[in-house]
């Protein structure tokens, strides 16, 4: 398990984090998302020990990780921009990996990039974006690490692709238990892959929770009340995340489980009145409104 323990960062007088605290258990798909300079990357590097912490802590299996090799051999960290050697191939990175990871397995390796269409002579410096994606989480699928960091994962990939590296994941987490952390700003492309959703917002965290328990959590109601007292009577006592209106159309983000809403609106008259599912976006855009990170703002004179 990962345990981040009141960490915190800053880049001179900006902080990043700021006393982030969460855990990420084996065998999930743990999404982590957040508002821009959230601190996702920011995270994912000291997860990695590719930076170190001003303060705080983070541990993987019980051990630290900067400064640590014996540690970081149980994770492979897949930056935004991957880097790789200049004028390298795809065999030059292998043998560099295979040298710094004891499972590397160059066999399969070369069976991924004979699925991908990835040619292993040419050099990499030629490859597209999405070729150099592609190639960054084959050779950290390789590696056979525990855990897999990765920020914008899907970013630069065709949907063939990035439904291919979704398989895959899901393989490796069948047979070997396979922990992948994945930073994006597609929720979409989270919504069909993740158990576990950390949502961050100007260096802190505002939740972490199971993704079904999440949208659980969270109602959208839409409704014409026949009586707006009636309606406010039944919202009563309920956590309103936002509440628009088009005309007499009510539109209203509430915190609580369906059950609850049911069964507070059962008695009240309505012309139009249901409950529907949010989707991971609409559940990211009703946190962060609620902290004041109202899309309105941005787009509104």
């Amino acid at each position: 398990m990962i345990e981040v323990k009141d960490l915190e960062k800053s880049f001179g007088s900006f902080k990043a984090l700021g006393g982030i605290s969460l855990n990420i258990r084996n065998g999930q798909v743990f999404g982590l998302i957040g508002t821009n300079g959230a601190g996702k990357s920011t995270l994912l590097r000291i997860v990695s020990g590719v930076m170190r912490e001003d303060q705080g802590s983070v541990t993987i299996d019980g051990r630290t990780v900067f400064d640590r090799p014996e540690t970081k051999k149980d994770l492979f960290f897949i930056a935004d921009d991957p880097y790789f050697f200049p004028n390298s191939r795809a065999a030059d990175m292998a043998g560099f990996y295979a040298s710094v990871y004891p499972s590397f397995d160059t066999a399969r390796f070369g069976k991924l990039l004979g699925d991908f269409g990835l040619d292993p002579k040419r050099r990499i410096n030629t490859y597209s974006k999405g070729m150099k994606k592609q190639l960054a989480i084959l050779l950290g699928l390789s590696a056979r690490t525990t855990y897999l960091l990765c920020d914008e994962t899907f970013d630069g990939l065709d949907p063939v692709m990035r439904q291919g590296i979704k398989a895959l994941f899901a393989r490796e987490m069948l047979d070997r238990g396979l922990t992948p952390v994945i930073a994006s700003h597609n929720l979409r492309e989270l919504e069909d892959i993740c158990d576990h959703i950390g949502l961050l917002h100007k260096g802190g965290v505002l939740l972490s929770e199971d993704l079904e328990t999440m949208k659980i959590g969270i109602q959208k109601i839409q409704c014409v009340p026949k009586n707006e007292a009636d309606l406010q009577a039944a919202l009563e006592g309920l956590e309103v995340l936002s509440l628009a209106r088009t005309g007499r159309l009510a539109v209203i983000t509430v915190r609580a489980e369906r059950q609850e809403i049911l069964r507070r609106f059962g008695g009240v008259d309505m012309q139009f009145f249901e409950v529907l599912p949010l989707t991971l976006e609409e559940v990211f855009i009703s946190e962060t409104e609620a902290v004041g990170y109202d899309i309105k703002k941005l787009i509104l004179d």
